[in-house]
């Protein structure tokens, strides 16, 4: 929907403070972020804590996931349609009360309930980027959309050390408490502080087109998280993988006839939307590969000749800077964006993580090692994940902008679980044993970096094939592409897909 059919949301609006607007949300990505990081260090003793199977309590994990994957798009759409802040604040209420359930948990029953709620908030940074574009200034827009982006690792990074140090001298239940309790400050500060989006787009909210990618996107990823656990050629991994298949075809045949679609399948065909998002499953998988690898090389025992026996609580400490790295980038992303355009940003962070990987290759013995080449991962993760928002803002009318964002935060989701299963398989088959334990092998960690490598310069081709494009459009102002490109590029990339 173009943005001459956006209406102005109802009521006044005081004048929105820029740089407490960017902080508040940059502080909800953060907690976001935190809630998926605070449940690592007790992962391995999830089984006990819920007297239930090794098998059964992932799905601790699992549950959150599927969520996410779910409601990111769906709760995008929404956005765009009732408002971006109220979605924000359903999002942020979906969190503090999945938290409040998990700290209150037993049993595995209640702790899926709980995960599930959470994961139901992971559209908390795309509603945030697309708030910005609507309220601030267009020269405030670079640096904050990639402060924002950035938020997600920053969280990740610091959330390792503090669930760690939280689970080692409190119950587990406090890491939940926790998360509770940064979600209700997130949730006050943006009910106090973040203006209503004044975009809107109205309509009819396409129900059946929410159940079909729902369905679609719940096969594709069971088979990918489970298919480890089930083994990759049964009956029941197969079988929904080519559930997959079949719904997400049928789905995208419906959406190309519905009036209001879910997804605007012909604006996600545009050469810049299409590439941006195809990248983004590439940087993904990147970004992911390291933070599979490099905990397991810090925490295996040293007499295996690679481990560096470190704690959990290490481990955090030893990660914890890259998340910083991010932050302090950001900034050099928007100034390269602004001068260059998203494109070469997004290019230049994709080509310093393929080199963070082949550092990682050669060095990874020594602590400082596996903390200088994070560093530089996280480096180009942060130039990349500052470009994202910025050309996919840059190919869309406003009324479209959250939902835009959110399908392209669903691609690097869809890019992560691919590099969690694979990496698993691998260092599944490449093991070495020691004291009678099959452990993953050195040679299997460097095939996993050597891939995420790979990864990385394959965001960098797709990159090669943006546009030549301006930084995103400012708020209400049309797409950078105009209706005419827009149309063929639609046009030749769904007459291609056919």
């Amino acid at each position: 929907m173009s943005d001459a059919l956006a209406r102005p949301a109802a009521g006044g609006s005081a004048p929105p403070r820029p740089n407490a607007v960017v902080a508040v949300l940059a502080l909800s990505g953060i907690v976001v972020s935190l809630m998926q990081t605070l449940v690592i260090p007790i992962v391995p003793e999830l089984p006990k804590y819920l007297d239930a199977s090794p098998s059964d309590a992932t799905w601790a994990v699992t549950a959150t996931l599927l969520a996410a994957a779910v409601a990111t798009p769906v709760v995008g759409r929404l956005g765009d349609m009732l408002g971006k802040r109220r979605l924000l604040l359903v999002s942020l209420v979906l969190l503090v009360s999945g938290s409040v359930v998990c700290a209150l948990s037993e049993s595995l029953v209640p702790m899926i309930v709980g995960r599930t709620l959470q994961g139901l908030a992971a559209a908390v940074v795309p509603l945030g980027i697309s708030i910005m574009r609507d309220e601030l200034p267009p020269e405030r827009l670079a640096g904050s959309t990639a402060l924002m982006s950035a938020s997600l690792g920053v969280g990740g990074a610091l959330g390792l050390p503090a669930a760690a140090l939280i689970a080692d001298n409190f119950d587990w239940h406090a890491l939940f408490w926790t998360s509770a309790a940064l979600g209700a400050v997130a949730l006050a500060l943006v009910g106090m502080i973040v203006p209503e989006s004044k975009v809107r787009t109205g309509g009819r909210f396409d129900l059946v087109g929410s159940l079909g990618l729902s369905a679609g996107l719940v096969s594709l990823l069971l088979a990918v998280s489970k298919g480890a656990d089930w083994g990759w050629t049964t009956a029941t991994t197969l079988g929904l993988f080519a559930a997959a298949v079949v719904i997400l075809l049928s789905w995208g045949a419906y959406e190309l006839r519905a009036r209001q679609p879910l997804v605007d399948l012909r604006t996600t065909a545009r050469r810049q939307v299409l590439f941006t998002n195809l990248a983004s499953i590439a940087l993904g998988f990147s970004m992911f590969a390291m933070s599979l690898v490099l905990p397991q090389l810090l925490q295996l025992p040293e007499q295996t000749g690679y481990g560096l026996g470190m704690s959990m609580l290490t481990t955090g400490l030893v990660l914890a800077p890259q998340g910083l790295v991010m932050m302090v980038v950001s900034p050099f992303s928007a100034a390269v964006t602004k001068a260059k355009g998203p494109k070469v940003t997004l290019m230049i962070g994709a080509l310093i993580v393929a080199a963070g990987y082949g550092l990682n290759i050669v060095l990874m013995s020594e602590v400082w090692h596996l903390i200088l080449a994070s560093c530089v991962i996280g480096a180009g993760v942060g130039f990349t994940y500052g470009a994202l928002p910025a050309l996919i803002m840059g190919a869309v009318p406003a009324s479209e902008t959250a939902a835009a964002n959110s399908l392209n935060a669903l691609m690097r989701s869809l890019g992560t679980s691919f590099a969690s299963a694979i990496a698993g398989v691998i260092l599944a088959q490449m093991t070495t044993g020691f004291h009678g334990q099959a452990l993953p092998s050195e040679s299997g960690f460097k095939v996993v970096m050597a891939i995420g490598a790979g990864a990385a310069l394959l965001a960098f081709a797709l990159a090669s094939f943006l546009p030549r494009q301006r930084t995103a459009a400012a708020p209400g102002a049309p797409a950078a592409a105009g209706p005419d490109e827009s149309a063929a590029e639609s046009a030749e990339a769904l007459g291609t897909a056919s």
